[in-house]
């Protein structure tokens, strides 16, 4: 993958609140260029409304999608439509597919078995089928932006749930070395391919290192890197640094 791949940006207007639109679009540039911006509804409905202004301040082409039938999403339609049809033209390295709707989730996997990059953008009430065939998968609720002061990461470590704090764990098992050590980035990488919907912000942490610092099962350990001022971060299992003094001992006793 490019380090600044070209990315479809594709918008179920039908399916997502207007009001997190500058915020979605700032994280997506994290990602890559969105050189194809498009949003589709069906804009003669009021509903729609608030989208318009939004929409020219950040140059994405609106799509008119009729409802032709009663209780059908002719605006799902039009959209894998157009996704096929931009894979094909080979403009772009990824899509972002900005849904709550799991209609999405068979376009997600052939975008992913075409080598494309996938990321999903929607509420936490997306279903988990299609969370999981997105390589990423962001709730657009942590991407509102909070003043400093209404940040509370102590209560908010209450959240982190024992099954994330597992999942950490298995990544960090499964990447260290003879020490139990494992490089972060490559932690975070196997986290993510393992569960595409994890963030550190879903639990009110910027970073994934103040996170595992915060659950205190994990140790940090900052190197120094002869390629860059910043520290390179790894991190083992404290109960992995336990047992490899167990082991150790009973090497020195048995020696």
């Amino acid at each position: 993958m490019e380090p600044n791949p070209n990315l479809a940006v594709l918008i179920d207007g039908d399916n997502i609140p207007s009001a997190y639109l500058s915020e979605m679009i700032e994280e997506i540039t994290k990602y890559g260029n969105p050189t194809i911006k498009r949003i589709y509804g069906d804009w003669t409905r009021p509903g729609l409304s608030k989208w318009k202004n939004l929409l020219l301040e950040n140059a994405i082409t609106p799509v008119q999608q009729y409802g032709y039938t009663s209780g059908k999403n002719a605006t799902d339609s039009a959209m894998i439509i157009d996704a096929m049809d931009i894979l094909y033209s080979e403009k772009v390295q990824g899509f972002c597919i900005v849904s709550s709707d799991s209609d999405f989730t068979r376009l997600a996997t052939r975008l992913r078995e075409a080598g494309k990059l996938v990321i999903g953008i929607g509420e936490k009430k997306t279903p988990n089928p299609f969370v999981v065939a997105c390589d990423r998968f962001i709730f657009i609720e942590i991407l509102k932006k909070e003043a400093p002061e209404s940040k509370n990461t102590e209560s908010n470590f209450d959240k982190v749930w024992a099954k994330e704090i597992a999942l950490i764990a298995w990544a960090v098992s499964d990447l260290s070395d003879e020490d139990g050590w494992a490089f972060l980035g490559d932690v975070g990488g196997l986290i993510q391919k393992k569960q595409p919907s994890f963030d550190s912000r879903n639990y009110g942490f910027e970073k994934l290192t103040p996170l595992i610092v915060s659950t205190g099962k994990f140790e940090i350990d900052k190197r120094d890197n002869v390629k860059s001022r910043y520290k390179l971060v790894y991190v083992r299992n404290i109960e992995e640094k336990k047992n490899i003094g167990v082991k150790r001992k009973r090497m020195e006793r048995d020696g």
